[in-house]
């Protein structure tokens, strides 16, 4: 394998990841603090759905975000309230929320383009366009660092470079602040925590919130920058797939984006089965590729990848002794 062809996989790798890599975070954030959260699913679809029909009426990509992420917000708080303040099951609301997003993206994007339940194609300041990092066009001339540099580090858009970000910013949240202790604590005894006048529903709802702000950003992402408008269950698993990482990393930030990009490796693989053939020596069935990731977080899920073990409160409603 030449070198330009394993940095446009390795790109496509990056690309396929972030959506992936967003949800998984959300998820982090919300189990940390003993929410299970099936619902990233409905949460990204709603996201893109909003984020690319907003983008598409007013021409803004970034007014697209934040009606996304305005979207994800309101199905975390109906989340939030039915499993934090009414102590309900969280699983159900979770599924209850991917069936509403399921069912409502395709009826407004019908009655609101009557296109088939997608949004009409985004174009120019609609859609997140690829930054050039600075000297990108300098190096590019210099052996393999200004290849790599060029093609692989440079070219992609803000929301990629932001979920990157994230990663390290929620290692040092997590275990370099006092409130990163205290959201950890809540999710594994949430009792010591009241003891100590800290609010469990309080932290809890900052985590959900949390999670709803970066399955917004996941779900933008998805319509405006990867591509170019909303098509009816775009989202494809992704929610699903993340929650399938997030157990594979054991509810850490670092491990959450290797295991991303290991799902990321798997879906641009299935881009390009022609790498495969001509290494393997025969013909690869395309529809094995495309299920690799899907076989993967049902392998995961089952728990033949090593036993991993959730906050001790997680998906359990807190109620407070009197």
């Amino acid at each position: 394998m030449d070198l330009l062809t394993l940095l446009l996989i390795l790109d496509s790798t990056i690309r396929l990841a972030t959506p992936l890599l967003l949800a998984c975070l959300a998820g982090l954030y919300s189990e940390r603090a003993g929410i299970f959260d099936i619902g990233l699913e409905g949460k990204m679809l709603a996201a893109a759905f909003f984020s690319g029909a907003v983008a598409y009426t007013t021409g803004s990509a970034w007014l697209g975000l934040l009606a996304g992420i305005g979207a994800s917000l309101v199905l975390s708080a109906v989340h939030g309230i039915a499993s934090i303040t009414f102590r309900g099951n969280q699983l159900i609301s979770g599924v209850a929320i991917n069936f509403l997003a399921a069912g409502l993206t395709v009826v407004i994007a019908q009655s609101w383009f009557k296109q088939g339940g997608r949004t009409p194609q985004l174009v120019g300041d609609a859609r997140f366009e690829p930054i050039t990092l600075p000297f990108a066009d300098a190096v590019k001339d210099i052996p393999v660092f200004g290849v790599v540099y060029n093609e692989l580090i440079s070219g992609h858009t803000s929301i990629v470079y932001i979920a990157l970000l994230l990663v390290p910013l929620t290692w040092i949240l997590l275990y370099r602040t006092r409130f990163g202790l205290r959201l950890r604590a809540v999710g594994e005894n949430p009792a010591s925590v009241d003891t100590a006048g800290i609010s469990v529903v309080r932290l809890r709802y900052i985590a959900v919130l949390i999670c709803g702000v970066l399955c917004g950003l996941a779900g933008a992402y998805l319509a405006t920058a990867l591509q170019a408008g909303f098509v009816k269950d775009m989202s494809a698993g992704r929610g699903f797939i993340a929650l399938a990482a997030l157990i594979f990393a054991k509810w850490r930030p670092w491990q959450a984006l290797f295991a991303c990009l290991l799902f990321g490796f798997l879906q641009a693989m299935a881009l390009r089965p022609d790498v495969l053939e001509q290494y393997l020596g025969f013909k690869v069935n395309a529809q094995l590729l495309d299920a690799l990731p899907y076989i993967l977080t049902v392998v995961i899920l089952a728990g033949f990848v090593g036993k991993a073990i959730p906050p001790k409160a997680g998906g359990e409603p807190y109620v407070k002794e009197r």
